[in-house]
């Protein structure tokens, strides 16, 4: 189950037979905090949007449905984008 998890895009459908990365995307890791271990798809996102934190809906953060996990690049690592608190 531990696989799975690390392997599992944010996004992804929780029936998909093979919630994993696709062949030909660009992805980083989320750690820490609701989604840590899954991947976010970034192919397309422009170097701005890259640097910059992104809000993910979640319903398991701190502020249930409808809340937001804040993360954002690591700072010499940004194939890993780390958790910085939940919003609404």
């Amino acid at each position: 189950m531990g696989e799975l998890i690390w392997r599992r895009v944010y996004g992804a459908d929780h029936d998909d037979p093979d919630p994993g990365p696709r062949t030909g995307h660009v992805y980083r890791e989320l750690v820490g905090g609701p989604l840590d271990g899954l991947r976010l798809d970034v192919t397309g996102w422009t170097n701005r949007q890259l640097q910059e934190s992104a809000a993910l809906i979640t319903e398991i953060g701190r502020f249930g449905p409808g809340g937001r996990a804040l993360y954002g690049p690591r700072a010499g690592d940004p194939d890993h984008w780390d958790w910085e608190g939940d919003t609404r």
